[in-house]
């Protein structure tokens, strides 16, 4: 199986090393869509920043983000730079995810539309006080209760995520396999991917186990996808197979 994943690694550094990574690479909708119904003007002046952080200074969002959840993010970020507490907010956004995922009870409430909005914002005011989140997570989570999107925190989270990483100058980088990549193998398909993004920025391996595609690798970044699986390969060799052979040329 070893074997499998180091066959994969020299053709896929020729093809991102190559020419014509354009053909090869399939490219995903820029443009999710919209979770629920677009955000009022009201929501997208509401600031998450408190008083003390309502400077006027200028953030730029380092990555055009589209849908609901995007808006949100977007959002969020500009409050959390201009507080200074970008990692922060992060971290607490995260964390309170990974913690809804262990207990079947607040995430069915999180999901649970019938919830009333009163209801929601004291749960998630007692959460954020008990947790000692930030003023910005805290208010930040009081507006996404109140709006009946808390269904939603977990794409919330990852879209942030995304611009968080943009600020660092740091690229994510999916790599599915059969098996967990072996260390030197991860060193070096890290090193190809870093050639070719450049200086700069960093790669940041994020490493997927789906026993289906069989064999070889599938490798995602930016709006690009690699696929260089055994299960892909099969299917194009059977598409190849079962075309009529001219035997007059």
């Amino acid at each position: 199986m070893a074997g499998r994943l180091r066959s994969g690694l020299p053709y896929l550094r020729r093809v991102l090393t190559s020419d014509t990574i354009s053909s090869v690479a399939s490219q995903r909708s820029a443009a999710p869509k919209s979770l629920l119904r677009p955000l009022t003007n009201t929501e997208l002046s509401r600031d998450f920043a408190t008083a003390s952080a309502s400077t006027e200074q200028k953030v730029k969002v380092p990555v055009t983000m589209f849908g609901v959840s995007g808006n949100y993010a977007s959002a969020l970020y500009i409050a959390a730079v201009k507080a200074n507490v970008l990692d922060k907010v992060e971290s607490e956004l995260i964390g309170l995810v990974e913690a809804s995922k262990k207990s079947p009870t607040f995430s069915q409430f999180m999901k649970d539309l019938s919830v009333t909005a009163d209801v929601r914002m004291k749960a998630i005011n007692e959460i954020s006080t008990q947790a000692k989140f930030s003023d910005i997570t805290k208010n930040f989570l009081a507006v996404v209760a109140e709006s009946g999107r808390l269904a939603h925190l977990e794409r919330m989270a990852q879209r942030f995520t995304e611009l968080t990483m943009a600020h660092k100058g740091e690229v994510k980088v999916i790599v599915t396999s059969v098996i967990p990549l072996p260390q030197e193998e991860e060193k070096e398909l890290k090193e190809t991917l870093q050639d070719m993004i450049g200086q700069g920025k960093k790669v940041k391996v994020e490493q997927k186990i789906d026993a289906s595609i069989l064999g070889g690798l599938v490798v995602e970044f930016g709006q690009k996808v690699f696929d260089m699986s055994i299960k892909t390969r099969a299917r194009q060799m059977e598409r190849f197979l079962r075309e009529p052979v001219n035997l007059d040329s």
